[in-house]
């Protein structure tokens, strides 16, 4: 599991996918897809429709079953996120029925900080060392976005194209070399997002399914991520099995003496 863990945290926010045991809460079915209606709508009022559907939140407390697989090497445990809405992103990673942490992660819209417990090693660098290995477009409001369901919001604006397919809404565009695609479905969420940056060679697909309640939006139950840069594939695949928003959270993360620092 060594290295392939602390990888798997440095893509963890782009890439997901999930399958295993039926969430607790019920599952809110979207239904489906009717004739086609013309509307006057203007462009900025379905956008604003999708975007009044976006999950607001000022914390959340997840648990997950993953499968994390990086070129190929799988492994199966358990991630725990927990989050401050555009401030934290932290994420324990834990094996053995949860009786060892191999590798803690904490970032922020300016750092991205790792613990290799295996190694005695850890990690401290800017955000922007994410971009080894995806778009400089992702930030890190996008990778919130990616993780909680949310279309992304730079992309729900009129810069770009929006339309209907199949009686279901898709936005999409291009942002400096970054094309974007998102699929929505009929509960108005985020169904499919593409990102494809054909210049660097870096990809990202993420399926989200079985939305449920939570307070007063939804929450994607089930996630399928899959990434490409360059010759580096990476698939995680989450089960959330507890989801809780607006609690008390906290992000500890402190480094025990003698770790390695790695340049």
């Amino acid at each position: 599991m060594k290295k392939s863990i602390l990888n798997s945290l440095l893509i963890a926010g782009t890439v997901v996918s999930i399958s295993a045991c039926k969430p607790k809460k019920a599952i809110v079915v979207a239904p489906p897809v009717t004739t086609e209606v013309k509307t006057d709508n203007t462009k900025a009022e379905a956008l604003a429709l999708l975007n009044s559907k976006q999950l607001k939140f000022n914390t959340l407390a997840l648990k997950a079953k993953a499968t994390l697989d990086i070129a190929g090497n799988a492994n199966d445990v358990t991630m725990n996120f927990r989050m401050k809405d555009q401030e934290v992103i932290w994420v324990s990673i834990t094996a053995l029925g949860g009786a060892y942490e191999p590798a803690r992660a904490l970032i922020t819209p300016d750092s991205i900080k790792i613990m290799n417990r295996q190694k005695g090693e850890y990690l401290n660098k800017p955000f922007s060392y994410i971009y080894n290995f995806t778009n400089k477009q992702i930030t890190f409001n996008t990778l919130q976005a990616i993780l909680t369901g949310n279309a992304m919001g730079d992309f729900l604006t009129t810069a770009s194209n929006l339309k209907k397919e199949n009686g279901v809404w898709v936005v999409l565009g291009s942002k400096e070399g970054l094309d974007y695609r998102l699929l929505f479905n009929t509960l108005l969420k985020v169904d499919e997002t593409n990102l494809n940056d054909e210049k660097s060679g870096q990809a990202l697909k993420v399926n989200y399914t079985d939305y449920q309640k939570l307070n007063e939006s939804l929450f994607p139950s089930a996630l399928k991520i899959n990434t490409l840069s360059g010759t580096k594939k990476v698939n995680i695949n989450l089960q959330f099995v507890k989801i809780d928003g607006n609690i008390p959270v906290e992000f500890p993360f402190k480094v025990p003496g003698g770790y390695k620092l790695v340049r």
